[in-house]
């Protein structure tokens, strides 16, 4: 063995009995070193957006949001009734489409290549013949809807209940793997099982007028009159504009036109603007356009009208309002409630009080674990703080993102647990056999640790990464608050205790 060989094999091994030294700690450099100040800045931002404070009552509260599990509510499931279907057919597909609904007498959505949405409640065996008939073949057959008729209604019916002022509602949509969404979980903490059925199943009403003379108004048609309602589109003419088609049935074209005509809108039509009022709000206005205006003085029945919205991100967005007005609030697809549940309000205190108490419980729990383990407070304390400082970066972080139920609070537990699993590591690789290592030796081995660290979050994350990304409802705040927790601890608060730790050990 060469003298190199022999000075490296001693600079490894180096280590001291972990003894008191006398030299106190140098707290200026401690807190000033970029990842301790990091986590301390964190914690003070986090306290001040979660802000405990007394309300009204006295009782000590926060703004922390509160899902339906801690507190009174309701929760309500929708199936949606509604099949998407893939085919294969020898005719052209725009007239297969088309003797297809009139063979089923529904509104069928062309979703894909040879993919169908079938907008009402069929079996297989029903589907299958209609196919027949209309000379094509069903190849698979989902019940459910296409992503994008989920994300419809899942924004109707959250414009709906902010509409009503309804505060802490959650709409979460259901989906498989292959994106068919089947239901649409509703949930509304603070309202009771009969106003969430009356908030989710009520439409508005809906009312088409013209305007006259002196700012007054002439009723035309009420929304019944509306058959059907397309998704927001650029206009057909090619200008580019945004805006919503819908269809009328032969009474409500018939009283339109005769509307037009009389209230003068068709020879007038800058001066009376048609006015499109929900729940006695205007929600558009517009006048009648020259085409328009043009085939109703014409034709004796116009059913296809365009209201436009105007181009752009403004005139887009405007157009899916418009789209929910023009419903009503209704969906695009019939309903039934698959499920309900409700809350009261003790039963949410008992299990807001119960979590504290269990979160309380873990934290005690494990600092005896661990003081037992290593029974020197000098290390123990920096454990059990930097483990809290974890959970309230993350609940400063959940008070913008998450509802804190009961899943998360389990995710809470678990980064806790996890989390003290992970400064036990690099306990322990630094002060192998209980003894202190040199400087260069402390590097290696927090070097070490870390790197063992790191995969075991990486295990973590790619665990929870399905339950995150699948609409899977409450277990979905599990996953994202675990992952959420594992990255705070690698990219924060690990480094600081790595650093905390470092600084007690030089004494």
């Amino acid at each position: 063995m060469t003298k190199r060989e022999k000075i490296k094999r001693n600079s490894e091994t180096e280590a001291v009995p972990m003894t008191r030294t006398g030299k106190g700690i140098d707290w200026k450099a401690l807190l000033t070193d970029w990842r301790v100040a990091l986590v301390l800045i964190l914690v003070v931002l986090s306290v001040i957006a979660i802000y405990p404070h007394f309300d009204s009552d006295g009782k000590l509260t926060t703004d922390i949001q509160y899902g339906l599990d801690l507190q009174e509510g309701a929760w309500i499931q929708l199936e949606l009734k509604s099949e998407v279907v893939t085919f294969e057919t020898t005719n052209k597909t725009a007239d297969f489409i088309a003797a297809l609904d009139k063979q089923l007498d529904t509104q069928v959505e062309s979703t894909g290549a040879n993919q169908l949405e079938i907008r009402k409640a069929f079996t297989q065996d029903q589907l299958t013949t209609a196919f027949q008939a209309a000379g094509g073949k069903l190849d698979t057959y989902q019940q459910g809807v296409t992503k994008s008729t989920a994300e419809d209604v899942k924004r109707i019916l959250e414009n709906k209940i902010n509409s009503l002022g309804t505060k802490d509602a959650k709409v979460n949509t259901l989906s498989g793997l292959n994106g068919v969404t089947q239901y649409i979980r509703v949930e509304l903490a603070g309202v009771d099982m009969n106003t969430a059925q009356e908030i989710v199943g009520k439409q508005g009403k809906f009312e088409i007028r013209i305007n006259t003379t002196d700012n007054q108004s002439e009723h035309v048609l009420y929304g019944d009159s509306i058959t059907s309602v397309s998704m927001p589109s650029q206009s057909p003419v090619g200008s580019g504009n945004w805006g919503v088609g819908f269809t009328l049935s032969d009474a409500g074209a018939a009283a339109f036109r005769n509307g037009s005509i009389q209230y003068g809108a068709v020879d007038d039509p800058s001066n009376h603007n048609l006015v499109m009022i929900l729940d006695n709000q205007s929600v558009y206005s517009a006048p009648l356009s020259s085409d328009l205006a043009a085939k109703l003085r014409a034709s004796p029945s116009v059913k296809e009208l365009f209201a436009s919205t105007g181009s752009g991100t403004d005139g887009q967005n405007s157009a899916q309002n418009l789209e929910i007005h023009l419903r009503a609030g209704a969906l695009p697809v019939d309903v039934s409630v698959a499920g309900s549940g409700s809350v009261s309000a003790s039963l949410g205190e008992h299990f807001k009080l119960m979590s504290i108490l269990a979160g309380l419980f873990a934290l005690i729990t494990v600092g005896l674990v661990i003081f037992f383990r290593y029974r020197e407070p000098l290390i123990v304390l920096p454990m059990i703080g930097t483990n809290m400082a974890e959970i309230v970066i993350l609940l400063g972080i959940a008070r913008f993102t998450q509802q804190l139920d009961l899943a998360t609070i389990a995710g809470l537990i678990a980064v806790l647990g996890t989390g003290i699993d992970q400064l036990i590591i690099i306990t322990d690789e630094v002060l192998h056999e209980g003894r202190v290592p040199s400087p260069n030796l402390y590097l290696k081995r927090l070097s070490r640790a870390l790197g063992i660290i790191v995969i075991s979050a990486l295990t973590v994350f790619m665990a929870m990464l399905p339950l995150a990304v699948m609409s899977l409802s409450t277990l979905r705040g599990f996953a994202i608050i675990t992952i959420l927790g594992v990255l705070i601890g690698v990219i924060i608060t690990r480094p600081a205790y790595g650093r905390i730790i470092m600084a007690i050990l030089s004494r």
